[in-house]
């Protein structure tokens, strides 16, 4: 009965060391779960940390970008400004020089038809003064803002002589008349010949031409008290021909004299250096 008793103590002793185990080992199989979890937990953690850390610099790198294209757009927009304020000024600087330039255009226009309109006024009193002698020894033209007297050879001079006969005299003194009540015109005397070589008095043409326009100048200033400082007098010899020198007619027309006549043009010279 004794030994029965101490088989159950020891069953039951062996029970609770097993029971006790079996416990044990559920608490560490718990454990080692529970490790698991939180070594995944942080595994997971440090994964998100992680990248948090790279989106932290991704955005730190973005700000810095921006921060750097504002910077750079303001450099633009303050450069811009400076550029547009430069341009502004340049701007009105070429719109005032272009006022200034259409303001000399209008002088100078003005000037120009004061000129035509003086030109006109000229060739009309110089043509009613020399109305009396025949159109074909004598002309009075208007070309480029001067009046053109042209007087034939025939109306001034004997056939290879500079010396101006009584009738060419008559036409000068007319001529005189109308010079004298505008001392604002310049005189530009030029003697014409034909081709035909001189073998008089002359050494050749030009010899010719330059005495003749000489004749004529000494006429108006010492006869007709035309100032003398207006006059100009040249010669062309054959080299300005206004007819073909292979006829009789066309070498009449070139020996010639041309009284050309200016209105001056201090105003607008001086209107063009300016």
């Amino acid at each position: 009965m004794q030994n029965n008793r101490q088989h159950v103590i020891v069953f039951l002793a062996v029970c609770m060391v097993l029971l006790a185990s079996c416990v044990s080992k559920k608490k560490y199989l718990e454990s080692q779960v529970a490790l698991r979890y939180l070594k995944y937990d942080s595994a997971q953690l440090a994964n998100k940390v992680s990248s948090l850390n790279t989106t932290v610099a991704d955005l730190q790198q973005q700000a810095a970008d921006q921060k750097k294209m504002i910077a750079d757009l303001q450099s633009q927009n303050a450069l811009l400004k400076s550029t547009a304020s430069a341009t502004q000024s340049e701007l009105t600087q070429r719109q005032k020089e272009l006022q200034e330039q259409q303001q000399k255009l209008s002088q100078l226009q003005a000037l120009l038809d004061q000129q035509k309109q003086k030109s006109e006024e000229l060739r009309k009193k110089m043509a009613d003064a020399l109305s009396g002698f025949s159109a074909s020894d004598l002309t009075v033209t208007q070309k480029n803002g001067k009046v053109y007297v042209s007087l034939s050879e025939n109306l001034l001079f004997p056939s290879g002589s500079a010396v101006v006969n009584q009738q060419g005299k008559e036409a000068l003194g007319k001529l005189a008349g109308v010079l004298n009540a505008n001392p604002d015109i310049a005189i530009n005397i030029e003697g014409h010949t034909d081709s035909i070589p001189i073998r008089k008095a002359y050494e050749d043409n030009w010899a010719l031409s330059l005495a003749r326009s000489a004749s004529i100048v000494r006429i108006l200033v010492k006869d007709y008290t035309v100032d003398p400082v207006r006059v100009i007098a040249s010669g062309h010899s054959e080299y300005d021909p206004v007819e073909s020198n292979s006829t009789s007619e066309g070498r009449a027309k070139n020996r010639r004299t041309e009284i050309i006549l200016s209105p001056k043009l201090d105003e607008l010279y001086k209107l063009l250096e300016q």
